[in-house]
């Protein structure tokens, strides 16, 4: 397996989430909507990476590398990246409290069709900004 084909899998899984994603805002579950679309911008952002030959690292929010590699990738996707960076921490924040909450933050009640909304718009932008790079 090379680079290549594990940053193509990995976008693949992150595409599958986006349509995981369409399902779950129908049904209303707009904290599961943030949590999965966490998912779907790690994965991106990890085959992005890897795309370029870059070994992620095992965290969840792999931004900073984004940044500190950005001189590797194409101008297209170099200036997307402050975006991209901006969602992941976003999405890394919430990750947690989206899915087990805490003793004051019942997610299924805090989180709102406009959070949802805003996840699977940047979600959809991620792997986006991911397939294009497969696609050069």
């Amino acid at each position: 397996m090379t680079s290549i084909s594990l940053a193509a899998s990995y976008i693949f899984k992150a595409k599958v989430r986006l349509d995981v994603l369409a399902l779950l805002l129908r049904k209303e579950a707009f904290s599961d909507v943030v949590r999965e679309a966490q998912e779907a911008v790690e994965l991106a952002l990890k085959g992005m990476l890897r795309h370029q030959g870059i070994e992620p690292p095992k965290w969840h929010d792999v931004s900073g590398f984004l940044v500190e590699n950005a001189g590797r990738f194409p101008e297209s996707v170099r200036s997307a990246i402050p975006r991209l960076t901006a969602i992941s921490k976003w999405l890394r924040k919430e990750r947690e409290l989206a899915f087990y909450g805490d003793i004051d933050f019942v997610p299924t009640e805090e989180y709102t069709l406009d959070d949802a909304r805003r996840a699977m718009n940047d979600a959809t932008f991620a792997v986006t900004t991911a397939e294009s790079l497969l696609a050069l």
